[in-house]
């Protein structure tokens, strides 16, 4: 068993986090850091627990520890759900002695730090040695990408694994679980949609080109089509619901793309991970599916769910979908772990 801890324990990434190491194999949850105003306290004091699920008993008396590389004691990975402008500060100090699997954002573009998706591109783990070196650092940051762009990543890449994409345009309609607890107001989103989310789009837009790239030398080339993201918040608890529009550079028959989707397995399902679902993709023929309260939780919340698969009379080439995601669970907490156990198959 390798030694864990949850950095940002107490908010609703960090208790999605405690929440899928529950009963882990492979790992022993042990520490969790927060805030100074939540450190000293049992975890059950200081976290109110915001999931469908009860607080596991096994974290409920853990006392907090502040975020501080020397609270943290005897642990190997720390999982990252702290919010980007403190995990700027912090997640490159404790990767001078730990492992970091960070699902924010502060670090993800930087050079020489890995944005992982197992299934997609895990020859960027390749890039941990030149981190090290770099830095100086004995320990490491892995990062995964945004939770829309997981979802919509993990969709095209069997895609162009077998052909040229010129382009893909995605209207996203993101759950309100995505903001965090407190992110959105009530009264914001009640009987309403908020068609802007700070960053999102630039996300998408860069993230994904990132991912389907070529790692070339310790430098990332990325994927040469246009990508043009609209982001929207919705009255959704979790999952977020993406139309995709893809105009390719060759023809294509649908039952092909449909195929390629459908058998599409990365080097996590290869290897048996834990976490790693059968089919990451997963193709329904339902008119009026996926939808999020119905499909977000295929496999665990870790499989994404397309339907509308069709062809695009409008543009020569083209075809289009619609996709589910879990957010919180795909696209944040369940990345991190998925990558921590590609971590230690292949490099502990």
């Amino acid at each position: 068993m390798v030694n864990v801890g949850v950095l940002g324990a107490t908010g609703m990434v960090g208790q999605r986090f405690i929440e899928m190491l529950e009963n882990h194999p492979e790992f022993e949850l042990t520490t969790l850091a927060a805030s100074s105003r939540s450190a000293g306290k049992p975890y059950s004091e200081a976290a109110n627990w915001y999931l469908d699920s009860e607080m596991p008993e096994s974290v409920r008396d853990i006392e907090v520890v502040e975020t501080d590389p020397s609270s943290v004691g005897d642990v190997e990975i720390l999982f990252s759900a702290l919010p980007a402008d403190i995990a700027r500060k912090v997640e490159p100090r404790f990767a001078e002695k730990y492992i970091v699997a960070s699902n924010a954002s502060a670090m993800r573009m930087e050079p020489d730090v890995p944005l992982v998706i197992p299934e997609v591109n895990p020859e960027f783990l390749d890039l941990i040695e030149l981190q090290q070196k770099n830095r100086g650092w004995d320990g490491f940051i892995v990062t995964n990408p945004n939770c829309s762009t997981i979802a919509l990543t993990l969709t095209l890449k069997p895609i162009y694994d077998n052909y040229s994409i010129r382009r893909v345009y995605v209207s996203t309609m993101q759950a309100v679980s995505g903001a965090g607890y407190s992110g959105v107001p009530s009264m914001a989103i009640l009987d309403n949609l908020v068609p802007f989310i700070g960053g999102e789009e630039e996300k998408m837009e860069t993230e994904t080109l990132h991912l389907l790239g070529e790692l070339d030398e310790g430098v990332v080339r990325p994927a040469g089509f246009g990508v043009s993201a609209s982001c929207h918040r919705v009255p959704v608890v979790d999952g977020h619901t993406e139309a995709v529009f893809i105009e390719l550079e060759d023809e294509f028959e649908l039952k092909d793309v449909r195929e390629a989707m459908e058998t599409f397995q990365g080097l996590p399902q290869k290897l048996g991970l834990y976490s790693a679902p059968e089919k990451p993709v997963v193709v329904m023929d339902e008119e009026n599916r996926p939808q999020p309260r119905m499909d977000r939780d295929r496999d665990g919340g870790m499989a994404v769910t397309v339907g509308r698969l069709r062809e695009d009379a409008a543009f020569e080439n083209s075809l289009r979908y619609v996709l589910v995601g879990h957010n919180t669970i795909r696209g944040a907490a369940g990345a991190s772990i998925l990558n921590a156990e590609l971590i230690k198959e292949i490099i502990l």
